[in-house]
């Protein structure tokens, strides 16, 4: 049975960007030297659906490991989908050529590490434009030069630095290239993979500012992939929990972040600090036992239940199913279920 997409419940008709359906990606592992088997299956992504509006940013939060790069990759094209169906802009895109020029102008990345998604060879003129060359924008060297200087200047960088190379750059400062390179094309969809993590927390805040700023200005949507959660509450309108290859629970930022439903964002919050030292030391803590399990064994029935503080036995036996338990708002977790309602399409706000 196949997830619901959750749709926030200000959504309105026609403004849905990306809708993901039951996605999955699988990886067979395989044995031998002259005669390969496969002897396992490592379901990286196994069965994810939700949406983003235009101008939405979805956080998508997890530990390392659960997915959440597979799940970006995949929607881009970047890799091979298993099953499931990825619609954007109305169009689906599951089966098309990943050459295909017809939705990658539409759809760019940002990448986790600003010191190794940048050729250290080329100077920046021609790291952000080469999308422009690449797609035939701008048929004159002005109009390229000035299509490059311009987009510097989107992200807060002086256009006398096109001719220098990325290592004479900060960290912050070379995000902010990726950024523009990413912007080149005007995409309506930009998928940012841990793009502030590697940096330090001051130069975090700035990214964040631009990206921000820049979504105000240009419409823009983004999936926001991050594991720190301070991050995604400052820049998210809405937020998905992935554990193990599926998502246990999504909902508005702050209803989230208020009262987490599923056991394992419970845990999630609880580990984030609180600034006040006696708010902190009166705070539960839910400590999680155990190692995050084998994805190529995954437990049976709720893939949480052998860490879980509050596992039944239907836990080890049924896997649950994301549930809408209000309006954009679903979890996948058995203690929740009798009070789920129906799935159906959510009622658009008057």
């Amino acid at each position: 049975m196949s997830s619901p997409s959750i749709e926030p419940a200000s959504a309105r008709h026609g403004d849905e960007l990306l809708r993901v359906d039951d996605l999955k990606v699988h990886f067979p592992v395989t044995r031998g030297v002259l005669f390969r088997h496969t002897v396992g299956v490592v379901k990286a992504v196994d069965g994810v659906s939700f949406t983003i509006r235009r101008g939405e940013t979805l956080g998508l939060v997890g530990e390392s490991g659960c997915g959440k790069s597979t799940t970006s990759l995949a929607v881009l094209r970047m890799q091979p989908v298993t099953a499931g169906r990825i619609v954007f802009e109305g169009v689906d895109i599951t089966a098309q050529d990943r050459s295909s020029g017809t939705f990658r102008r539409r759809m760019q990345m940002v990448y986790q590490d600003p010191y190794g998604s940048l050729d250290p060879r080329m100077r920046v003129r021609d790291i952000v434009g080469e999308p422009l060359a690449v797609h035939g924008i701008g048929h004159t060297r002005a109009e390229y030069h000035e299509r490059v200087a311009a987009l510097l200047a989107t992200v807060g960088l002086l256009p006398a630095m096109a001719e220098r190379y990325p290592h004479e750059f900060s960290g912050g400062q070379r995000q902010r290239i990726a950024i523009a390179r990413a912007l080149a094309l005007e995409p309506s969809l930009v998928i940012c993979d841990e793009p502030v993590s590697a940096l330090d927390v001051s130069i975090q805040a700035q990214v964040i500012n631009v990206l921000m700023e820049l979504q105000q200005r240009l419409q823009l949507s983004y999936l926001f992939v991050a594991h720190d959660l301070a991050v995604v509450r400052h820049i998210s309108h809405r937020v998905a929990v992935m554990y193990l290859g599926r998502i246990v629970e999504i909902a508005e930022r702050d209803t989230l972040f208020r009262e987490p439903l599923h056991p394992y964002t419970q845990a999630l919050l609880s580990a984030v600090p609180v600034a006040d030292p006696a708010a902190e030391a009166l705070r539960p803590r839910q400590v999680l036992r155990g190692e995050v399990p084998s994805v190529m064994r995954p437990p049976s029935g709720c893939r949480f239940h052998p860490r879980c503080p509050q596992a039944m036995d239907v836990c080890r036996s049924e896997a649950p199913a994301l549930n809408e338990v209000s309006r954009g708002r679903a979890v996948a977790c058995h203690l929740h279920g009798k009070v789920a309602l129906p799935i159906h399409a959510l009622a658009t706000s008057p």
